[in-house]
């Protein structure tokens, strides 16, 4: 990847890769549980590869198999994957005046290599966007490293669960471990009241709107986390407003 080049020798480089480490077993166990679903769902070692090379996405990913294979229309893919990656077009609109300075294949390489961990991990470190050349160096080495780290760790994962998903038996329970994971990584980055709320909201919803077909809970889950946590955003809003 051509954009570490001019940045695995600075010091934040380092930073952000150790950064990452904590969410290491958690993102493994995910994309192991994700190569092994790919194959056990009837794709292709080799389809397998390029879905994790190319889509890069564990939830859409798993969102998206089972609907394949079902052969569910293509707009009921497209759209459970965009429901489920929607939030890393807010994440984009923040982090756009910290890389604006960047040239546009950086920029699209760093929107694709960018997970939930990386920009929460990143905006914690550098809240405000850098002013100076030294201070832009710093932010885009910080976050290469994070993303480099993430994503070696997780197409590692993945494959060694492609290569072992036919010798791996389904009772052994990967998949009720890989949400484990998951779970204890948004419980870490859980920080605020109304980040709880949409928490326990959304798992609420997706629960009572299980029996719903073709996975259709997940969206509702993420419209009623949302529309519910707006709607507290802008009474808490008004409240703090002056008269």
């Amino acid at each position: 990847m051509f954009f570490l080049r001019r940045h695995y020798t600075h010091p934040e480089f380092k930073a952000g890769l150790r950064t990452m480490l904590p969410q290491a077993p958690g993102f493994a166990a995910w994309g192991l549980m994700t190569g092994v679903a790919m194959v056990k769902s009837g794709l292709s070692v080799f389809e397998s590869v390029v879905m994790t090379l190319l889509v890069y996405a564990g939830g859409a990913q798993l969102a998206a198999i089972p609907l394949i294979v079902a052969g569910a229309p293509l707009w009921v893919i497209l759209g459970a994957a965009f429901c489920l990656n929607l939030r890393f077009v807010v994440f984009s609109l923040h982090l756009r005046n910290y890389l604006m300075h960047l040239p546009l294949a950086q920029r699209l390489v760093s929107g694709f290599l960018t997970t939930d961990i990386s920009y929460v991990q990143f905006t914690q470190r550098f809240p405000s966007p850098g002013q100076t050349p030294e201070q832009h160096g710093a932010q885009d080495a910080f976050l290469a490293g994070h993303c480099f780290g993430t994503w070696f760790n997780w197409v590692v994962a993945s494959g060694v669960g492609i290569a072992l998903a036919n010798f791996i038996p389904t009772h052994w329970g990967l998949g009720f471990a890989g949400v484990l994971c998951l779970v204890g990584v948004m419980c870490s980055l859980v920080s605020t009241r109304l980040q709880a709320i949409a928490v326990a909201v959304s798992g609420a919803a997706a629960v009572a709107a299980y029996a719903m077909p073709l996975k259709l809970n997940i969206v509702v889950a993420i419209a009623t986390a949302v529309l519910l946590c707006l709607w507290l955003q802008g009474r808490t809003t008004t409240t703090q407003s002056p008269a």
